[in-house]
């Protein structure tokens, strides 16, 4: 049943990309599989791969810009977190921007493969130790400065946050282009956004902006 699935891979670790390839192989279809985010989406929204397992940390915005990002065009591809990532935040803010569940990489391969075919099938999938974390955040009971909701923050595209965040710590366009592998005129962009969207002026309002909420 398993087999027709139609299965990415994202994650920034060549060996553990090989390696999730040789177990799941037999069990999945895997159509694809991307070490960063651009290849990432640009080959997710052309191969249109059933389910997504998706690591949460990479260079260029992580596994939630990806999730995002194809969602805007593509929403009815299911994404499953698939991640060293334990943390409490990490969890919280991949279900919230919309994956079907989330499981650390310390999962046993044919319990991933029950996990894929549970998410395909709709159903929501969680490591135990995440469930309750999920559960919590959706009681409102959440840590504080855990998943927390501010409305102009929320306004932001993920793309638009880290280029906030890397030009609030001093970076000059030149070298966020570079840190995020994306063009310089494509930064200039994103700040105009940001800069439109909190009705800010300058660079410098924009610092004290995320300052004042420990966004640096």
């Amino acid at each position: 049943m398993t087999r027709a699935i139609r299965v990415y891979l994202v994650d920034d670790h060549q060996m553990f990309r090989a390696g999730v390839r040789a177990e799941l192989g037999q069990h999945v279809t895997i159509v694809g599989d991307a070490g960063d985010v651009d290849t990432a989406i640009q080959d997710i929204r052309a191969l249109k791969p059933e389910v997504v397992l998706l690591d949460v940390h990479m260079p260029g915005g992580g596994g939630r810009t990806v999730l995002q990002t194809v969602h805007e065009t593509h929403p009815d591809i299911r994404f499953l977190a698939l991640s060293v990532s334990d943390a409490a935040e990490d969890v919280i803010q991949l279900i919230r921007a919309g994956a079907r569940g989330y499981v650390t990489k310390t999962i046993d391969p044919d319990d991933l493969v029950d996990a894929i075919a549970r998410v395909h099938q709709g159903d929501a999938v969680f490591s135990p130790r995440l469930a309750g974390f999920v559960l919590d955040a959706f009681a409102g009971d959440v840590p504080p400065g855990v998943g927390s909701e501010d409305p102009e923050l929320d306004q932001l595209t993920s793309r638009e946050k880290e280029v906030l965040r890397h030009i609030a710590r001093g970076y000059t366009y030149r070298e966020v282009a570079s840190r995020l592998h994306i063009s310089i005129k494509t930064v200039e962009t994103h700040v105009s956004s940001v800069l439109r969207k909190l009705q800010l002026s300058s660079r410098h309002e924009l610092t004290a902006w995320a300052a004042g909420r420990d966004l640096l």
